[in-house]
């Protein structure tokens, strides 16, 4: 499991900054759609680019989770890195980021959905692509015609 850091002595300046593992394709899809989402409201960087910029978070916990800095030096990991990038979005109102501090079940849930993820990249990865597209920028909800065909398929079966 990720270690959940709290600060790092290395404030970034200007935005705050979003630190992901380069190698991931299922990490370059969804931060794709954040970097959508968000705009020019956070920087987006690969651990392999900035690790050596926070020396105070050990490369270990980089390869593990990601990781938002904000400007004051605090550190979201894993799932909260994720929720937090909401509340960069203009004009929506998301509530993940709040449910995760507030929820001690939805907390435990979302890091150990995020634990099973990170440990099965390519294959959540395959998952993804098939029930969204190839293109991040451009979702197709496939998983909808697939709940389609099964109920129509038991449907079809119990008449």
């Amino acid at each position: 499991m990720f270690q959940k850091l709290k600060k790092t002595t290395y404030i970034p300046t200007g935005k705050p900054v979003l630190i992901w593992d380069g190698t991931c394709g299922f990490c370059k899809f969804w931060v794709t759609r954040w970097k959508l989402a968000t705009g020019d409201a956070v920087y987006y960087t690969t651990f392999q680019e900035s690790a050596q910029n926070f020396p105070d978070i050990p490369l270990k916990e980089f390869k593990k989770a990601s990781r938002l800095i904000d400007l004051t030096g605090t550190i979201y990991s894993g799932p909260d890195s994720a929720y937090k990038l909401y509340e960069f979005v203009p004009s929506k109102d998301y509530p993940f980021h709040r449910w995760y501090k507030k929820y001690s079940a939805f907390r435990w849930l979302s890091d150990h959905a995020y634990n099973f993820i990170a440990k099965n990249r390519p294959v959540v990865f395959k998952l993804v692509k098939i029930l969204f597209g190839n293109n991040p920028t451009n979702l197709k909800l496939y998983w909808l015609l697939y709940i389609f065909c099964i109920l129509l398929f038991v449907f079809m079966l119990f008449q």
